[in-house]
């Protein structure tokens, strides 16, 4: 059997609204655990903000979606003829490699290149140094 999380209700300062059918409940998951709670009346400025400020972010991130997709395939296809036109023996290749493969991960997916893809590139280009087995300490 599992606890119900504990629920803190936090009052509008604007409309003061209970608990109801007609009120607008906006819950949060704390962080550690738990609930927090706010009630709004239909009518509340509160909630009008919120929505509306809800509504500009959406809009925004969505606008932002679209540029991006817009921009990136060139911006991808530029680094990659600057990374090809670099010398290989270069110090700075290690970081042009993972920096391609990086952004090609990120071209092949529609989310974010997930941390364990990171981690994979980055120790392929980056690997841990191994002990020298020639060396010993005394």
């Amino acid at each position: 059997m599992t606890d119900k999380p504990e629920t803190e209700r936090v009052n509008c300062t604007d409309c003061f609204a209970l608990p109801g059918p007609d009120n607008t409940r906006i819950a949060y998951v704390k962080t550690g655990g738990g609930i927090s709670e706010t009630w709004h009346a239909p009518d509340c400025p509160a909630l009008t903000i919120r929505q509306i400020n809800m509504e500009e972010g959406s809009k925004r991130a969505q606008e932002q979606d679209a540029w991006a997709r817009g921009v990136f395939p060139a911006a991808h296809e530029r680094l990659r003829k600057a990374a090809a036109a670099m010398p290989a023996d270069t110090a700075a290749q290690p970081f042009a490699d993972a920096l391609s493969e990086l952004v090609q991960a990120q071209a092949d997916t529609t989310g974010f290149v997930v941390l364990h893809r990171w981690a994979e590139i980055l120790e392929r280009h980056f690997p841990p140094e191994l002990p020298d087995p020639d060396r010993t300490t005394h």
